[in-house]
């Protein structure tokens, strides 16, 4: 009997021992299993995918000034159309975003004051008619020394003010878009029509059908966008930096597309920001371009040689950007090529910060002892990151 009470502690304690070691190794496999930065493809998906490896290379690429700005309008390009007289408007068929050509009209005024304008002219131009036949009577009366000088002269000053009066309102006729012409074949008006003063797109409208709007009220904002830029704020301490002539590179919200500029002024005055204005001349213009637009944009300003991978190397998520590596097979990996009879291939993902992307390749930060013998895949680590987020959904 004693031997059997010896016995069992024996057995109790090699099973406990052995318990132990497999909880240990199923909660090692967990371990390794929901490591957040490994992923696993099959041999049938490694050739599916047609994974490539390459190594990180030191490649000349363009050193570079961050900056954001806004998509601008010169100064001269940025008109303000208003109303040289005041009046009621009767029409108008301009909106916010609307392209109008030069001399096309905007809208029209009415004011009964237009009629007495033209009502004035017409009394004016026929008292002209009369002074000038007096003129001329006055000058053959003085050639024969029936009249005097003196008669000759009133005669002229009256005749020249009163031409000079003509010519006034004739002025004002034009300003008003009436026709001198038409008025003196009796056609009056009381309407007066407003025209753009130059081709653009409508920016803003102030005004409306019915409002009464005073003399050089405003009517509408336009801008003409074929000059339009770019205009960027640099910190002052990128200022020595900075030269006529270099390319921008930018995007406008929303535009997957980027689009290159080139410096022609760099501002002398250094706002409360520390920050100096950079203007800079888009050298394709596109209809989406439109003033106010917020950009982001890289001024380059020479090259150097820098860590940098294939563009399609390194993948964006979650705001961060991140490359693949091989991993070598581990105990785990034997033991699932053993059990499914099939190879398997681990990747670890490794974050890296990001520069410049020129020709194709990615300037990289990478984390320090980083082995530059390292393989890194070059071909599939968007699959790679498919794969990797579809997991982590399934395990939440």
């Amino acid at each position: 009997m004693r031997k059997i009470f010896y016995v069992l502690p024996l057995a109790l304690s090699l099973i406990l021992t052995a318990c132990s070691s497999e909880k240990e190794e199923t909660s090692e496999a967990k371990v390794e299993e929901h490591n957040p930065d490994l992923v696993e493809f099959t041999d049938e998906q490694f050739q599916t995918v047609g994974v490539k490896f390459g190594n990180v290379s030191t490649t000349n690429l363009s050193n570079y000034i961050k900056a954001s700005g806004t998509i601008d309008v010169p100064p001269q390009d940025f008109v303000s159309i208003t109303a040289p007289y005041g009046g009621i408007i009767r029409s108008t068929n301009v909106i916010e975003g609307k392209y109008v050509t030069k001399g096309q009209e905007i809208a029209t005024l009415e004011n009964p004051e237009f009629v007495q304008v033209q009502q004035d002219y017409m009394e004016t131009s026929s008292q002209i008619t009369f002074l000038q036949q007096d003129l001329s009577r006055q000058e053959d009366l003085v050639k024969e020394n029936i009249a005097a000088r003196k008669s000759l002269q009133r005669a002229t000053s009256e005749y020249n003010s009163m031409n000079a009066r003509l010519e006034g309102l004739k002025a004002k006729l034009r300003i008003m878009n009436i026709n001198p012409a038409s008025v003196k074949a009796g056609n009056f008006t009381s309407v007066t029509k407003i025209h753009a003063p130059t081709s653009g797109y409508i920016t803003h409208v102030f005004s409306n059908v019915g409002k009464f709007v005073g003399s050089n009220e405003l009517l509408a904002d336009m801008a003409n966008t074929r000059n339009i830029m770019i205009r960027v704020k640099v910190f002052e301490k990128d200022l020595p930096n900075l030269k006529i002539g270099q390319k921008v590179r930018f995007r406008a919200t929303g535009d997957s597309v980027e689009r290159i500029a080139r410096v022609f002024l760099i501002g002398k005055d250094i706002d409360t920001d520390r920050t100096v204005e950079v203007h800079a001349k888009i050298e394709a213009l596109t209809p989406n371009m439109l003033p106010g637009m917020f950009i982001n944009a890289i001024v380059e300003i020479g090259t150097s040689s820098t860590p940098a991978l294939p563009q399609e190397a390194v993948v964006p998520s979650g705001g961060k950007h991140y490359i693949f590596l091989e991993s070598a097979p581990d105990e785990n990996d034997v033991k699932k090529t053993a059990t499914s009879g099939e190879k398997h291939h681990s990747f670890v993902r490794v974050e890296v910060g990001t520069g410049v992307t020129e020709n194709g390749f990615t300037a990289v930060i990478l984390p320090e002892k980083f082995d530059f013998k390292s393989k890194v895949v070059i071909k599939g680590a968007y699959d790679l990151l498919s794969k990797m987020n579809n997991s982590e959904e399934e395990g939440h």
